[in-house]
Formats: C-alpha cells, structure tokens, sequence
C-alpha cells in the first residue's frame, strides 16, 4: 500500500487513535509501567559467550539474564566494552537500543569506546547476532521476537515483544552500572528507528538516564506512520489495546530527562507531525536535530548523529552543549528564530516545502538565512506549506526550531 492510500485508511482507526494516545486518555487515566525498577534496576547475573566473541579490544560478548517469558528462563545477547581506565577513575557509559532488523552491533560498541565511554548494545528480539547487520540467528532461550509485536496483542503483558525489549535495556543499564570502571550517575540511552521507539518508552520507565537521544523513532504511531494498514488489519479492538499499551505516547509524558530527537524531513516511518506531538509531551528540555532527508539506517545513519555525542559530553565531561533554540515566530513571510549558544554559530538556513499531503513524498528545499546576534531571519517563500530553521554551530552540529505549517496556523 502506497503513502497516499496509507493515509486514506487512517481515518477508519481516528477515533480508536484518539483514545488510546489522546489528551483524554491522559488526564482521566492515571499513569501505570508494567516494569519494576524495583527487580530489573538490580544487575542481572551474565556469563561471557566465547562462540560469538567479539573482535574488538575491549569488547565482550555476554548473556545476561532476562525475564521470563511464557514462564520460562530468558537470557539476552549483548556486547559489552569497557575502554581502559586509570584505577580509581570512573567513566560515562550509554545502552544502545537497535532498531528493526538490528541485533547487538560491535562497531557501535567500539564507536563510543573510541570516544571514551564504556557501552552495552544488547539484542532486543531473542537473537544472536554473529557479526552481521542482519539475518540473526534465534536464541531458544530468547524472549518473543520482534519488531512490534502486534500478532502478540492478546497474550499477557509480559510476554510481548516491547514489554521484553524494554526490561532487556533497563537490565542491560543496571549491568553496565554495575561496573567498576563506570560512574552510574553518568549515563545516556540512545536508539534507532524501532530502538528509538523503544527509547522513548524506556526514558519514561527508568529515569535513571541522565538523557536520551531517540534517532527516528516517536510515538503516535496509530495516526500516519508507515503501520497504519498493520492496526487497520488487526481490527479495532486489536489495535486499541496495543496503542494502549505500547505506544510511545502513552508513556512520554511522564520523561523528565533532557531529550534530543534525531530524525529527517522525509522518515518513512516517523514522520514530522507525529514528532512534533511526540517531542511535545515530556516534561523536560528537548532539544530537535532534523535534517533534510536523512537517510534512515542503522550503521553511519543512525549510530553517528555527532549531536549525540555532543549531548553527552556536555552533560558528562564539561563539553560545549548544543545551542538552544529559544523561539521561533513568524509575520507575515517573513520568519525568525532566536537562540542561545557557547559555540559559535556560523551557519543557518530555512528549510520548506510547498507540497502537500504525505510527509514521506515531500519535497523539500533550503534557503541561506540571515544570522544576526542570537537572531536568524530568513523570508519563507509563497506557497509553503511547512517550514522549520537550522543553526549549525562551528563544530558542523545542527539544531532545529519546529516545524511551522502557515496553513494550518501552527
């Protein structure tokens, strides 16, 4: 099913959406996880699995012990790296959360070793990965396989797919914790595309993350992201109960760390108007990285975004923060953003479209804007129906004010 006639159906479940994510559904329901810091924030038990040894220094291949499914014993796959450190010193660590077709990734691993940071990427579907990006190999002591789970809506809670993948990063966060070498006070969660999903969620139910940095993944996933003849075919009761349960904004609302979104204009999954809801709900500073068509994919794609890093470094090693957008507007064509920042800024731009309808098919130009002190300005062309300002610091990093639609007056 093409995008046009994706968003056609998505008035057939419109209703069901506005229930299950909606304003109402949060203000007379009261907010519940089904995960208990109380067992999963304890270190699970591991033991190194020398058949899949990872070849990277530093970096080990374990299982550590997950939660039951169908009432019986789990174990989850995982890289581990722990950089070499002065005795007595304690570094920043981050959790890794994959996205569809993923498993653990070694040069993930070692991308923020290399950087200084100890990191756990853990597979989140019930598979070994033997060192490739794909085609991995099942566990039969894994938990449900993913991506998903939208065939597991009727079974028990905790024996669906996102309530196993959460508790396996929550339990790989207290594992990594646990470390000598690792401050448990200085650590970051980062995911892609599914794993940026889970991100979401995952912030939500252990705050003990000090940020975190979804890359393409939001909520709202019942409106026009790319699932919705996946809910349309489950029927509306099926697919009440999974929004339910298990998307992201259900649970954003309750995240109090600092969060960076990570995503592109054309995403074929989470596109900007689900962001722009998703961003909105937590409770806490969120800063917006979207550049035009972005390709979406694990590997350079979504592993290297350097704003991650520069969001880390910032809140754990003294590091310049990203700059702060602190307004946007617009009057008449003319359109305006003011920010702060401690690097400089020697670049902005206006990005628009004047098309319509799916976001995914849009086609989107970029016009220089005019810097001033702490000020961009930048004349929005007739016809736009979105827009949005990037700044680009010295060190090639982007923020990105929301997206503006003049039409819709917002």
């Amino acid at each position: 099913m093409g995008f046009p006639s994706l968003l056609r159906v998505t008035a057939s479940i419109a209703l069901l959406v506005s229930v299950a994510c909606g304003t109402l559904a949060q203000q007379t329901k009261p907010w519940h996880t089904p995960w208990s810091l109380k067992s999963l924030g304890n270190a699970p038990s591991y033991v190194l699995d020398p058949t899949h040894g990872a070849p990277a220094d530093g970096i080990k291949a374990i299982f550590f012990d997950g939660v039951p499914y169908k009432g019986h014993h789990t174990r989850v796959f995982a890289y581990i790296g722990i950089p070499k450190t002065e005795p007595g010193h304690k570094i920043p660590a981050m959790v890794l959360v994959h996205g569809g077709g993923g498993s653990a990734f070694i040069p993930w691993v070692k991308l923020w070793m290399d950087r200084g940071y100890a990191a756990i990427s853990m597979d989140t579907c019930g598979c070994i990965n033997e060192g490739r990006y794909s085609n991995h190999p099942k566990d039969p002591q894994g938990g449900p396989p993913g991506w998903g789970g939208f065939d597991q809506v009727d079974d028990p809670i905790e024996d669906q797919w996102t309530y196993h993948a959460v508790a396996d990063a929550i339990l790989a966060h207290s594992l990594i914790r646990s470390m000598p070498e690792v401050d448990p006070n200085r650590t970051g969660l980062t995911g892609i595309s599914w794993g940026g999903y889970l991100t979401c969620i995952i912030a939500a139910a252990d705050p003990r993350f000090r940020f975190a940095a979804p890359v393409y993944g939001c909520g709202f996933l019942g409106e026009d992201s790319v699932w919705v003849p996946t809910f349309t075919g489950m029927g509306p009761q099926k697919a009440e109960n999974w929004l339910k349960m298990w998307d992201p904004s259900v649970y954003l609302p309750q995240v109090r760390m600092p969060m960076l979104w990570v995503d592109g204009t054309n995403d074929f999954a989470y596109p900007p108007d689900s962001l722009q809801k998703s961003y909105r709900l937590p409770k806490s500073p969120r800063t917006l990285c979207m550049r035009v068509r972005m390709p979406h994919g694990h590997g350079g794609a979504g592993e290297n975004p350097a704003e991650i890093l520069a969001v880390a470094d910032a809140m754990f090693r003294d590091g310049k923060p990203l700059a702060i957008i602190t307004g946007v507007s617009a009057s008449g064509q003319t359109a305006q953003a003011t920010f702060h920042s401690s690097a400089p800024i020697v670049k902005a731009e206006l990005n628009y479209t004047v098309d319509s309808g799916a976001w995914q098919q849009r086609d989107w130009k970029t016009l220089p804007a005019q810097l001033a002190a702490g000020k961009v300005t930048a004349q929005v062309p007739a016809g736009a129906t979105a827009w949005y300002i990037n700044v680009e610091d010295n060190r090639g990093l982007v923020v990105s004010t929301e997206h503006i639609c003049p039409q819709a007056g917002k």
